[in-house]
């Protein structure tokens, strides 16, 4: 088991506040649950703490023959999910693939707890999400557009989570601050929204859904309206920041390209069904059916 160091400092203005390398043990998906526990409980520098308690809020996730159908406008039944099972380890990459109404913005929004299931079941951490509210659910979502408050400074929407939940003064500054220097915009903590670009708005949004330390992250396609050098840097960033965090994240997009980059394991949908679910070599080498190879060997969609 090797160990990534991850440098960790408060904001350039914090006069007396020293940096620091925390060492977080970079866990294979097969590592035990006492390895976990050890490393989360191992004796670090008090401002270091503020991250180690990922380590703890990793959660395997599964899916057991979810299913979701929405009635349209002429009332007819639309399965936008059907059928989908999925079992996720902790701090796995999951990447959902699949042209645009294939379902899997559904599936991110049923974890979330947006919508309801018709039938099946979702666990997080062992925990049925069954009569689970979504703010009670541990998981944190972005979208395709920040949605920041305009109001409010960069600082400001990454602690504002973090005051509704009643954190420590102290704890909230301590964890904001690592976050954007993890995210490199601690330069840009006392902008407001208008005032940043569309990159780094979106950074400000990764890093206030992940400053919660949440057990599961969902994206939704959150790069698509960026121009495509800012979503290469994005993704890079994104998974780098995943190396240090080993939060489980589920990941949507129609790009395969994106997949390539980030995923563990991809799930190919199709008309809300899962078609193959495998590393992005295997798509490539052995593909379950023709609309698997057609789509990962076309343009992005």
């Amino acid at each position: 088991m090797r160990a990534i160091q991850l440098e960790m400092s408060r904001s350039s203005n914090d006069e007396g506040s020293a940096g620091c390398i925390l060492a977080i043990p970079d866990f294979s998906l097969s590592s035990s649950e006492e390895e976990r526990e050890k490393a989360a409980h191992a004796q670090t520098p008090s401002t270091c703490r503020c991250l180690l308690s990922t380590l703890e809020s990793m959660a395997r996730v599964v899916l057991d023959n979810i299913s979701k159908t929405y009635t349209d406008a002429k009332r007819r039944h639309i399965e936008a999910v059907r059928r989908v099972s999925l079992d996720v380890a902790s701090g796995e990459f999951i990447v959902i693939l699949g042209p645009s109404g294939c379902g899997k913005t559904t599936v991110l929004r049923l974890l979330a707890g947006l919508e309801q299931l018709r039938a099946g079941s979702i666990e997080i951490g062992g925990k049925s999400m069954a009569r689970v509210e979504p703010q009670d659910r541990d998981v944190a979502m972005v979208f395709q557009e920040p949605a920041l408050y305009p109001h409010m400074t960069a600082y400001q929407n990454m602690a504002f989570s973090l005051q509704l939940r009643k954190v420590a003064p102290d704890q909230i500054e301590q964890r904001v601050n690592a976050m954007a220097g993890t995210l490199g915009i601690v330069e840009l903590l006392d902008s407001l929204p208008k005032d940043l670009s569309g990159g780094e708005r979106q950074r400000v949004s990764i890093g206030r859904a992940l400053v919660r330390q949440p057990a599961v992250f969902l994206l939704d396609e959150p790069f698509a309206n960026l121009d495509a050098p800012l979503r290469r840097q994005l993704r890079a960033e994104l998974a780098r920041l995943h190396g240090q965090l080993r939060t489980t994240v589920f990941f949507v997009t129609h790009d395969f390209e994106e997949a390539k980059e980030l995923a563990h394991r991809v799930v190919v949908m199709k008309s809300g069904e899962v078609q193959q679910v495998a590393d992005p070599a295997t798509l490539v080498r052995t593909p379950a059916n023709g609309f698997v190879a057609e789509f990962i060997a076309g343009p992005a969609r």
